[in-house]
């Protein structure tokens, strides 16, 4: 998942040298690159659901289309930010990175850093990575509030979570995570093998459930699978314990793009992934302390 960077109240981030070790092509537009982390700029504290800023001023290829896009915007680029798929007792440092698309009338600007780190042969390079920051965490007495926690995610927005559901695992906390997640085909899931894995290894703590938009036939894929967008009998479905829960949402939302051209036109702008979820949650009278979200677009 990447977007623009925003401020975090975290701690004070740090800059490190990292080295791409391994790309790993998730879907045919998204892949996970391997980063191997220079500990020499400080340890790699950090918490499963956190993200890392990349700055694309430092990558000569993109020095002219840069410039155009400051141009264009008035502004200087900022740096994006990518969510660690990684959890913090693996190996290496880990992001996935979606190559976004430009769509003429619906999107305003072309993507600037993704199409580089999902198809520049970046394995051996070296970069400037910042991190790490973000409040999309587990609270640290997350088992004194609840035992369950769903997760809804679409697309890229599966990447903090894989992460958190791994790391809960790891640290064995008590613990039941329901992982929804929303694509269009089955060939657009991230993670499918390895969520299909942690559900195998831990039962009776990990359910996957899969929902499709374009597929014409769900059920040869399983019972699992769910045809159509998340939608509020589903959430129910998922959802018995919504006094006690915990809800992770994470997915596209409507961006500032939208809400200026939806003023332009005097037209509402068209809800997205986000919204919709967090209206379906609402209507489940689920108290929006109970509600974390990271939304990107």
């Amino acid at each position: 998942m990447s977007a623009e960077a925003t401020p975090s109240r975290a701690k004070r981030p740090v800059e490190y040298e990292a080295t791409v070790t391994e790309l790993r092509m998730e879907t045919h537009d998204t892949a996970t690159l391997l980063l191997e982390l220079d500990a020499g700029a400080g340890p790699l504290d950090y918490k499963a659901g956190q993200f890392l800023n990349i700055d694309p001023h430092q990558f000569r290829a993109l020095a002219h289309q840069c410039a155009y896009l400051q141009e264009q915007k008035g502004r200087k680029e900022p740096p994006r930010s990518y969510s660690l798929a990684s959890a913090p007792h693996e190996r290496h440092v880990a992001i996935t990175v979606k190559d976004e698309e430009f769509i003429p009338g619906v999107t305003r600007y072309a993507p600037l850093l993704s199409p580089l780190l999902v198809h520049g042969r970046l394995v051996g390079a070296k970069l400037k990575v910042t991190g790490f920051m973000g409040p999309y965490v587990l609270p640290d007495d997350v088992t004194e509030r609840t035992d369950h926690v769903l997760h809804v995610v679409a697309g890229s927005g599966a990447v903090p979570n894989f992460a958190i559901v791994k790391d809960a695992l790891h640290r064995g906390l008590k613990l039941r995570h329901t992982f929804l997640a929303s694509n269009k085909t089955w060939g657009d899931i991230l993670y499918r093998e390895e969520l299909a894995a942690l559900e195998r290894a831990a039962p009776d703590r990990v359910r996957v459930v899969h929902t499709l938009t374009r597929e014409t036939d769900e059920t040869k894929y399983g019972p699992g699978v769910r045809k159509g967008r998340v939608a509020e009998a589903l959430l129910h479905e998922l959802l018995p314990d919504r006094d006690t829960c915990l809800v992770y949402v994470c997915g596209p939302a409507i961006t500032p793009w939208d809400r200026r051209k939806a003023l332009e036109t005097r037209t509402p702008a068209t809800p997205r992934f986000m919204e919709a979820v967090l209206g379906h949650l609402h209507a489940l009278e689920i108290p929006d302390k109970r509600i974390k979200r990271e939304a990107y677009g």
